[in-house]
């Protein structure tokens, strides 16, 4: 049984991450089948652009700590939405974590609801956004990424998108498919060539820091996940206690 669930309307293919008792947690099997789907969606002629949603109240919790994909796989899964030759639009009513916000980052759109939150809680766990960042820091407020990478705080959709990691935040009682509704009839009157080469314009630069850091951060992303400090930070965070760090 997947864990991506597919589904197409008027040149849109929807990819909904599809396992909400993990919290669509970034397991190897969950990213091997949206790395499926992605290439799937990409070679299909009549799909002008993809949506990246979620089941569940929940659009990611991150890495699956039970099953986590290997770094060098959540790199190509990363990459692969930045090199789409269609655009790929996120679509978030729930909680993102971790992780999760490195399919932000690669997506070339992202719309929240005013219900979704947000927050980098690698560093509670005693390992660092490394691979997510390729991705996310050449999009983000440096001043404002700095402190939610570094304290792991909680924040809401409207801080999301102020400090570019999303691009429309929906007001109170907006329904996030109303935000979208301008942006996905926008790619739908745009040309497939049009829309590739436009795209590959605007992520020339992060696929600059893809070739110059995934090597690097990839290795730091494997020696912090197999440290005793994420030993320790893991199983506490598994059994809801505070690690043993905490003041």
């Amino acid at each position: 049984m997947t864990t991506v669930r597919r589904s197409y309307e008027r040149g849109i293919t929807t990819l909904a991450l599809d396992a909400p008792e993990r919290r669509n947690a970034l397991s190897a099997r969950l990213v091997a089948d949206l790395a499926d789907a992605l290439t799937e969606a990409g070679k299909d002629g009549d799909v002008r652009a993809v949506v990246l949603t979620h089941t569940g109240n929940t659009f990611s919790a991150g890495a699956d700590l039970n099953d986590p994909p290997h770094p060098d796989t959540l790199v190509a899964l990363l990459r692969q939405i930045v090199e789409l030759p269609k655009p790929v639009v996120a679509r978030v009513t729930g909680h993102v974590r971790a992780g999760g916000l490195g399919l932000l980052g690669a997506c070339d759109v992202a719309a929240a609801s005013q219900e979704a939150t947000f927050a980098f809680t690698e560093v509670r766990i005693g390992v660092a956004p490394a691979v997510i960042s390729l991705p996310l820091l050449p999009r983000l407020d440096p001043r404002a990424v700095a402190r939610y990478y570094l304290t792991g705080e909680k924040f809401d959709a409207a801080e999301a998108a102020r400090i570019g990691l999303v691009t429309v935040a929906g007001a109170a009682g907006e329904d996030v498919d109303d935000v979208l509704a301008p942006v996905l009839d926008g790619l739908r009157r745009s040309s497939p060539q049009g829309l590739a080469e436009t795209k590959r314009l605007l992520t020339a630069k992060v696929l600059d820091t893809f070739d110059r850091d995934a090597a690097d951060l990839t290795a730091l992303s494997a020696r912090l996940f197999s440290s005793a400090q994420a030993r320790e930070g893991m199983t506490a965070f598994l059994e809801r206690r505070d690690a043993s760090w905490v003041w």
